[in-house]
């Protein structure tokens, strides 16, 4: 029989393999370009064959398989596509798969069935996948691709995440800073709802102004393109081409899908803006009001739990229960960035209990300090 430390890596390969299986699975099952869902398909068909591999070594040392146990974060991510579309996840996607294509270097027998290279293929699938840009595909892939939107959706989850994190630390700072200059539990709770108020609009401010200031860049940039367009057609055309063959279409096969698409006025300035300047001429990056009030909302949903206790409670209690509230949202907080970071979920929450924690009784030290010597 095989040590324990062979068995324990044959069933760590199976468990990835299977977690894959699964989310590939729900991809497809999300997608609703057919061509697409077929090589989400075809991926997760390939995992199989992966996870196959581990179980029959498993089953030759005669381990028992375990039932499948789909880890909890890659549910997440299944239920985020299936929620928010496979553009959502598929940036977090292609780093995870850039992460796999390394795992399995070293392992001899892995290498033998050719899995970190299919890994490799994997992370440059979904990068292409990530990024809206089907470079390096072959044939009809490059066609079936085209016009896909350049996806933000892990950045989207981080700052999301990040936002309420910024509500909730400082927020909870705040108010642990004036409960430690030990001033009544009213003077708390407003200096709380007013610093929640001050940041959420401080952020949705500057969340309008970042999305509105890039709208604006890009009409400006589709402009410019109009103008050259305009003014030479045939160069657009033979660097729309040029951008064609380089994401790997023939040069014959280049010129003439550039041909096709720039005949149609009402689509030539929208398929240049695509292509050479990565912009969506729909979205434009996305509604200035609507990222204002994300961000808001998202400020205030952390900011808001370290006050809540002082609505109902006064004193030492509320403190505690300020600490508590605020220590329960900075371990779900650590947890849900686990979704990007690929970190221990255990390992992600204690560490950001740990750190607001300190900034609080960081400024509860600091107010205790100022409120006695006042």
């Amino acid at each position: 029989m095989a040590d324990t430390i062979e068995v324990k890596r044959f069933l760590r390969n199976w468990q990835a393999e299977s977690d894959a299986v699964f989310l590939y699975q729900r991809l497809a099952g999300a997608e609703e370009n057919a061509d697409l869902k077929a090589v989400y398909t075809r991926l997760a068909e390939n995992e199989k064959n992966h996870a196959r591999v581990w179980a029959e070594k498993l089953e030759a040392e005669g381990v028992e398989l375990p039932p499948v146990s789909v880890s909890l974060r890659i549910r997440a991510l299944g239920w985020l596509a299936a929620r928010f579309g496979n553009s959502f996840v598929l940036p977090t996607l292609a780093g995870i798969e850039k992460k796999a294509g390394t795992e399995y270097d070293g392992q001899a027998d892995a290498e033998a069935a050719g899995m970190p290279s299919d890994e490799r293929s994997h992370a440059r699938i979904f990068g292409y996948l990530a990024k809206g840009t089907p470079g390096g595909l072959q044939g009809g892939s490059v066609a079936r691709l085209e016009g896909r939107h350049r996806s933000n959706g892990g950045n989207a989850l981080r700052a999301g995440v990040l936002g309420a994190n910024d509500g909730l630390v400082s927020n909870f700072s705040l108010v642990m800073g004036v409960a430690g200059a030990e001033i009544a539990g009213g003077g708390i709770l407003i200096t709380g709802l007013a610093g929640l108020l001050a940041g959420a609009i401080s952020m949705a401010l500057g969340e309008w102004l970042s999305v509105q200031s890039s709208r604006e860049l890009y009409l400006n940039q589709i402009s410019i393109e109009k103008d050259e367009l305009d003014a030479a057609p045939e160069e657009e055309k033979a660097e729309l081409a040029l951008i064609y063959q380089a994401k790997g279409l023939p040069a014959g096969e280049a010129r003439a899908l550039a041909d096709k698409l720039l005949s149609d006025p009402a689509s030539a300035l929208d398929t240049l803006a695509r292509e050479e300047l990565g912009i969506d001429p729909k979205e434009l990056g996305g509604s200035a009001w609507e990222a204002a009030f994300t961000s808001f909302l998202l400020f205030a949903a952390g900011a808001i739990l370290p006050v809540l206790p002082f609505v109902f409670l006064t004193g030492a209690r509320a403190i505690f229960w300020s600490a508590a509230c605020s220590a329960a949202g900075l371990f779900v907080i650590g947890a849900a960035i686990t979704l990007v970071t690929g970190r221990n979920l255990l390992y992600s929450g204690v560490r950001q209990v740990l750190f607001g924690l300190a900034a609080a009784a960081v400024t509860f030290g600091i107010g205790h300090f100022i409120g006695a010597n006042i």
